[in-house]
């Protein structure tokens, strides 16, 4: 399996409001940027469209480590929040439906083709790839804003 770096971030002007998401895949020293936008939506809905995009853009399954600042989508994953919402019939509890279903539902049909590992790192902070994405992001919520 190849090996594939991914980072990735998500902004959103208001919550909801204008939003973008950017990510950045690197394969043997080659980099690629992704981005993309909504006019409506969520800082969360971003975080999420910016992992999936980046992983629809792998042509064969691979072996992947993801680093994002956004604990939501760690802890979904590496906790295993997303998958018992899934079964549970997208009901985080009894009484709270779970969040943005239908992009959980796709990372987890995403995540079961590659291997791949999530990583947490601290927003707008040190990482350099992870503020690369987040201006990726921000440039593409404002073309958003009205």
């Amino acid at each position: 399996m190849k090996q594939v770096t991914i980072y990735t971030d998500g902004a959103c002007s208001g919550n909801p409001g204008p939003g973008g998401w950017g990510a950045i895949l690197e394969y043997n020293g080659v980099e690629k940027e992704l981005s993309g936008g909504a006019d409506e939506t969520t800082n969360n809905r971003m975080e999420l469209t910016a992992v999936i995009e980046a992983l629809s853009a792998l042509r064969e399954p691979c072996r992947v480590s993801l680093y994002t600042d956004s604990k939501y989508i760690v802890d979904g994953i590496n906790e295993g929040w997303a998958v018992k919402w899934r079964e549970n019939s997208w009901m985080r509890n009894k009484k709270e439906k779970a969040l943005n279903p239908e992009l959980w539902e796709r990372l987890l049909d995403l995540i079961a083709t590659h291997e791949v590992t999530f990583i947490w790192v601290k927003g707008h902070a040190s990482n350099e790839k992870n503020n690369r994405c987040d201006q990726l992001a921000v440039l593409k919520s404002k073309e958003y804003t009205q």
